[in-house]
C-alpha cells in the first residue's frame, strides 16, 4: 500500500475513534450564539472562533474590519507546498419564530443522525469539518499544505467589509487558491465539488401614501393605494412568462462556457422528486427551462410583501406598501449595475417609490472547469467518497468569494458537505452527523493531494 493510502486509512481511523469528541466539540459551538444582523452574541463568538483554530494547529488573531472581527489562523506546511486558504463563516441567521423549532436553536440537540440547532449547517458544522480535517493531519503526520483559515464575521449581512479588510492582508498571504464549505450538496446527495456562486442584490421597494391609514369606505377610489401602486410596479418588473424588464439590470452577463455548459448538463436532476421534497408539485415560469439551467440563471424574488399592518385585517386605505426582495446574478454582472438598473425603473415607472438597499451585497463568483487545481479536487472527493462527485459550474446561492477569487485573483473551489435538507435559515437546522464525518475525511483527502504537487 502507498504512503499516502495509508495516511488516509490513518486519518479514517482517527476520525473514527474521535466521533463523540468532534461531536460534543460541534455542539459546544453551535451553543455560543453569533447573530450579525443583531449582535448577539459575536464579541464571545469572534473568541471562540479564534480558540477553535488554536486548538486545530493554527496561529489565530482577530482581525478589525470595521464590524465583526475576522478570526485568521495560519499554519506552513512543507516548503513549496500550495498555501490554501479555507474561507469560512461563524455568524449565523437570527433564530426566528422559537415556536417552529422543535428544540432550542443555540442548544444542540441529537436526532435520527442529526445535529439540529442554528449553524449545524450554515456555517458552524461545516467550517468545523475542514478545522478538524487540519487536526487530523497534524495528530496522523504532518500538515501537506500552508492553510490560512478565514472566518468571517458578516456572511450572514452581505460581507460588507470583507473586501476592504483582504486587501489588508494581501501582502502577507500569497496564496495559491481558495477552498470553502458551505451550502448543502448538489440534490442528487452526490458529493459535489462547486466552481462559483451567485450574487445576491437585497433590497426593499417601499410606496408611500397618506400619513396614516384611511377608512376604505370614506377614502376607497378617491385616495391614492399605495398597495395597488406597489402591485402595479412590480408587474413592469418582471413577465409573467418570468422575464425581469428592468432595463439594463443583465448588463454584463457572460454566458456559460462551453465547459461550463457541459458540466451543468451532466448534473444529474429529478425534477419530480425536489419538488416533492419542498411540497411543490410545479416550477416557476417559463415554461420548459431546465432546473440546472433556472439556478444559473439570474432570477428576481420577491420575499415578503406587507403593508405593515401587524397582521390584522382592516378595511383600511394602508399608509405604506413594503416588497422585499433579491436579485440573485451570475458572471459578469456587477451589484451597482443592478442598483442603478433599479432605480432607474422606479423613476420610470412609480417616482414616488423608494428603494432601499440595507447591507451588504454579494458579487457573483465563477471558477473555470478547466482552471488549476479542479482535477485534483475532484478526484480527492470522489475518492474519499468511494464515488464520483458532481461538478457544479455555480451554486444557486451566494457568499463573498468574489472578494477572493475577484479581490485577490484566486481560483476558489467549494466543497459543501451538508444534506440536501439541511434547512439553513430556517427552523429546525441539521447536519447529518454521517456527512460531517465524512467531510472531515474529505477536506482532509484533498489538503493530502495538493501537498503532492509541490
Amino acid at each position: 500500500m502507498k504512503s499516502l493510502e495509508v495516511r488516509v486509512r490513518r486519518i479514517e481511523s482517527y476520525v473514527e475513534q474521535h466521533r463523540e469528541r468532534h461531536e460534543a466539540e460541534l455542539a459546544e459551538w453551535i451553543g455560543v450564539p453569533s447573530v450579525s444582523a443583531t449582535g448577539e452574541g459575536m464579541a464571545e463568538a469572534a473568541e471562540f472562533a479564534c480558540g477553535l483554530l488554536r486548538r486545530s494547529g493554527l496561529d489565530a488573531r482577530q482581525v478589525d474590519t470595521g464590524g465583526w472581527p475576522l478570526a485568521v489562523g495560519r499554519a506552513d506546511g512543507p516548503p513549496g507546498s500550495p498555501h490554501v486558504v479555507i474561507y469560512g463563516h461563524y455568524d449565523v441567521q437570527p433564530a426566528g419564530p422559537l415556536s417552529a423549532w422543535d428544540s432550542p436553536p443555540f442548544e444542540a440537540s441529537v436526532r435520527d443522525g442529526r445535529m439540529y440547532g442554528r449553524g449545524t449547517g450554515d456555517n458552524k458544522g461545516q467550517h468545523f469539518a475542514q478545522l478538524l480535517a487540519l487536526r487530523a493531519l497534524a495528530e496522523t503526520g504532518e500538515l501537506p499544505c500552508s492553510v490560512t483559515v478565514l472566518l468571517d464575521g458578516e456572511e450572514e449581512i452581505g460581507s460588507p467589509n470583507l473586501e476592504p479588510a483582504l486587501a489588508g492582508l494581501r501582502d502577507e498571504w500569497d496564496a495559491d487558491l481558495v477552498l470553502w464549505s458551505d451550502g448543502p450538496v448538489h440534490d442528487s446527495g452526490e458529493p459535489t465539488v462547486s466552481l462559483g456562486v451567485r450574487g445576491a442584490v437585497r433590497f426593499e421597494i417601499r410606496v408611500p401614501g397618506a400619513p396614516a391609514a384611511l377608512h376604505s369606505g370614506n377614502w376607497g377610489g378617491v385616495a391614492a393605494n399605495p398597495a395597488w401602486e406597489l402591485v402595479w410596479l412590480l408587474s413592469t418588473m418582471r413577465s409573467p412568462e418570468g422575464e425581469i424588464l428592468v432595463e439594463g439590470l443583465t448588463d454584463g452577463m457572460v454566458p456559460l462556457s462551453p465547459s461550463e455548459r457541459d458540466a451543468l448538463d451532466a448534473l444529474p436532476v429529478d425534477v419530480p422528486a425536489a419538488l416533492a421534497e419542498v411540497g411543490l408539485d410545479r416550477m416557476d415560469v417559463p415554461d420548459g427551462a431546465g432546473f440546472n439551467d433556472r439556478l444559473a440563471s439570474p432570477t428576481f424574488s420577491i420575499n415578503s410583501l406587507s403593508c405593515l399592518d401587524g397582521g390584522e385585517h382592516r378595511t383600511v386605505i394602508p399608509a405604506v406598501a413594503v416588497a422585499r426582495c433579491d436579485i440573485r446574478t451570475v458572471g459578469g454582472q456587477r451589484a451597482s449595475t443592478v442598483i442603478d438598473a433599479l432605480r432607474a425603473h422606479l423613476a420610470q415607472h412609480l417616482p414616488h417609490a423608494e428603494l432601499h438597499v440595507p447591507g451588504g451585497v454579494m458579487e457573483a463568483s465563477r471558477t473555470l472547469p478547466e482552471s488549476p487545481y479542479t482535477t485534483v479536487i475532484t478526484d480527492a472527493v470522489s475518492a474519499a467518497a468511494g464515488r464520483p462527485a458532481v461538478l457544479v459550474p455555480a451554486m444557486g446561492g451566494s457568499l463573498p468569494i468574489a472578494a477572493l477569487s475577484d479581490g485577490l485573483g484566486l481560483p476558489c473551489y467549494g466543497i459543501p458537505l451538508a444534506n440536501v435538507d439541511e434547512h439553513n435559515h430556517g427552523p429546525n437546522e441539521n447536519f447529518e452527523l454521517a456527512r460531517f464525518h465524512a467531510g472531515i475525511t474529505a477536506a482532509a483527502n484533498v489538503l493530502l493531494e495538493l501537498g503532492k504537487l509541490r
